[in-house]
This record gives structure tokens, sequence and C-alpha cells, in this order.
């Protein structure tokens, strides 16, 4: 019997993203998924407008309330990320659910975009709120990023490459070079591989706004590239702090994300990129628990620790 034309096609897919994400996910049946209920949410609605206020929403994202604006990172709402075919996602699929659904996100100013990566760039999210705001989100991105959403309904796409700033809504925008990679696809150019003018690349930025700043760092291995926002008097520095093994290469370990906001000489940490999909092989609960157990040997205080949780600006 031939195969139906539809599960060709899914068969097709899947392979295809089993090789997309092999330097992205770790697929491993050692170690018992966890199924896991999330012990805080995070009640944006009682949220003040006078300070820095944010919550970890899970993986890169976290909604940020600055002075009265919204920010959105990387924002990946959905429980599966990967390839976007014929309006379903086919990849991994996320192990802690969002710590607010997409519909419970309030309408964000900005939406921050550190690269392209199918894990921190997820088309569905963003046609989502871009569909239900239409005009009305700016987003920023990295270089050679834009074409990945700009036929969607935004307000305004910037793109920021290294050290360019940019005002936005009355905000200063940095964006900073990190240590990692840029395709979406394996066959793309990007800037790790040498192609500095034509090939994708990827950012973390300083937000500065209301006499507060907040580093949002994207997704990197242990770099000395941040010194360079040492001068910046950075509130917040949020770092990821997961997938390093075996992944060493392209993401730090939760000591040395703590090391570099350190640096900076950063105030409060909060930690990303971890507890939300299998990236590395590392157990489920380490990245955390590290951070936790070497925090006190950092001059920085760890701003909240789960997926929920939400951490108030106090100077």
């Amino acid at each position: 019997m031939l195969m139906k034309r539809r599960n060709f096609i899914k068969n097709i897919s899947l392979a295809t993203a089993g090789t997309l994400f092999a330097p992205l996910f770790i697929n491993s049946d050692t170690e018992a998924k966890p199924s896991i209920k999330l012990n805080y949410k995070p009640e944006p609605h009682l949220w003040e407008n006078d300070t820095v206020t944010l919550s970890w929403i899970g993986h890169a994202t976290v909604l940020i309330n600055i002075h009265g604006k919204w920010i959105l990172t990387d924002p990946v709402l959905f429980d599966n990320v990967g390839l976007y075919f014929l309006g379903n996602t086919i990849g991994p699929k996320r192990l802690t659910p969002p710590a607010l659904t997409i519909d419970e996100i309030p309408k964000p100013d900005i939406i921050l975009l550190s690269h392209a990566h199918m894990d921190h760039m997820d088309y569905p999210t963003l046609k989502h709120f871009a569909n239900k705001y239409p005009d009305q989100i700016d987003v920023v991105t990295a270089y050679l990023t834009k074409d990945v959403i700009e036929e969607l309904p935004w307000r305004s796409i910037s793109v920021m490459d290294w050290n360019d700033e940019l005002n936005l809504q009355g905000i200063r925008f940095r964006a900073l070079e990190v240590k990692h990679f840029g395709w979406r696809f394996p066959w793309e150019k990007d800037r790790s591989r040498g192609y500095m003018k034509d090939g994708r690349s990827f950012n973390a930025y300083v937000i500065d706004y209301g006499g507060s700043k907040v580093l949002f760092g994207g997704d990197t291995a242990m770099t000395a590239k941040y010194r360079v926002a040492k001068d910046e008097n950075i509130d917040i520095a949020i770092m990821p702090i997961g997938a390093y093994n075996p992944w060493r290469r392209n993401h730090c370990n939760p000591e040395e994300a703590l090391q570099m906001a350190s640096e900076i000489n950063a105030k409060y940490f909060i930690p990303i990129h971890t507890k939300t999909f299998k990236q590395g092989s590392e157990p489920f609960n380490e990245p955390i628990d590290w951070m936790k157990r070497v925090a006190g040997n950092f001059p920085i205080e760890i701003g909240l620790e789960e997926i929920g949780q939400t951490f108030v600006l106090t100077k």
C-alpha cells in the first residue's frame, strides 16, 4: 500500500527535524522525563509601573514591565518548538508549561528577539501576537534575522547589529555580541562560521528606561564579550544557565553565567534557558541547583529561582 501523501510529508518532516535539532536538543531515554506542575503564577495585572517587575515565563521568555513599558523576550508559548509546517509544529515538546498561557500575557509594547533559533524565535507564538494586535507591537531583532517574521503585521521591526544603539518608545536599547551561533537551518550562513556580512547574527541587549537597566543575555557560552557593558551600571542580568552538557561551545553553565553577570557589576541575577526543554544531557534540576550552590561566591543576588516567580526591583 502506498503511503498517503500527508503521512509521507510528515515522516520526511520528522526526519528533517531530527537533523535540524541535533545541535540544539538531546533525545535520551536514560532519564525519566519530568512532568512539572508549576508552583508559581505571575499576576501582571497587579504590577506597578514605577519600577521594574519581571517574571520568568519559561525557557528564555521573560515578561518585563519596566516603568510601565511591557517587553517580552524570546516568546515561546506553545507545546512544541520546531518546524512550522501545514499549521503544525514538528519538534521537541516542552516539559514544563509556560507560567502564563499565551492569552494571559498582556499586550507587549515591544518583543525582543535574541536570534533566529526556533526555541527563541518561535514563529507560531510571534504570529499569534502579531495577528492579535496588528500594527501595535514593535519588534527588535538581530542582524539578518528579520526575514523570518517580516510578513507579519508588526508596528515596526528594528534590526540591531552588535554595538548598535536604538531609541524605541523612549527606551534605549544597546545590542551586545555574545558567543553563540545563528543559523535557523543548518545550510544557512551565520557569523559563528565566519560569514560576518551575510550570516545570521545573535545578540544580547541592554534595556535602559526610567532610570533602570536590564541586561537580556540571550544565549551564550562563556565569553568576555559582555564586559563592554560594565559601564552601564546594570540592575538586573537575565542570563542563560542550561544546555551546557555537551554544548559547551555555545552554552554557559550556571557558574559561568554568574561570573559574566558579576563582571559587569549587575546587582541581581535572573536565570533562564533551563527547566523547559530537554536540551542538554545534564540532569533536569542541575542548573538551578548548581546556581544556588555557588551563588554565594559572587557579588550578586539571585532574583528568582523558579519558572513563574516574580521579581520586583527595589533600589
